[in-house]
């Protein structure tokens, strides 16, 4: 059986959102993996310091998390404050997580300014989306740290047991 995987805690039913409120992911495979203990829960935004409920983030720009790790990219509240250092924080610790567990493969949470690995919003608090990746999904690939959205669990399954399966 392959090793443990870093889960987004809104996915796990933690009202640990912006809003207060979860994103639970119903799935047969997360809670066979929840029952197996390969899970390994956490937020990046409460790790780096945010408290819940908090103001909504997004990255300025139509840029990425990438951008924001390389200092060209700011993820911002509505109200224009810059709370980059809080997102790249969080990134660390939940890198650290990761590793410290042994996870090779990560399920976010798609469109957060940190978990997003499809799709954000765009900076301007409208509802516009762009494809790109949030600060911690985009870590956690430079660290060699496979990244999933919630709409990939069945991709996952598939690249588990290709894993399972190989000698």
């Amino acid at each position: 059986m392959t090793g443990k995987i870093l889960i987004s805690a809104c996915l796990m039913g933690l009202p640990v959102r912006y809003d207060g409120k979860p994103k639970t992911l119903l799935h047969a495979a997360v809670a066979r993996w929840r029952e197996e203990g390969r899970l390994v829960s956490l937020c990046p935004e409460l790790a780096g310091g945010f408290a819940v409920p908090r103001p909504p983030a997004e990255i300025a720009g139509a840029m990425d998390g990438g951008d924001v790790l390389d200092g060209v990219a700011q993820v911002v509240e509505p109200t224009g404050r810059d709370v980059s250092d809080g997102f790249i924080e969080g990134a660390r610790r939940a890198l650290a997580v990761a590793q410290e567990n042994g996870c090779r493969h990560a399920l976010l949470i798609d469109g957060s300014p940190s978990c997003g690995s499809g799709f954000l919003y765009d900076g301007s608090f409208s509802g516009r989306r762009h494809e790109g990746e949030g600060v911690t999904a985009a870590l956690l690939r430079r660290h060699g740290i496979a990244v999933y959205s919630d709409r990939e669990v069945d991709r996952l399954v598939a690249v588990l047991a290709a894993e399972d399966a190989a000698p």
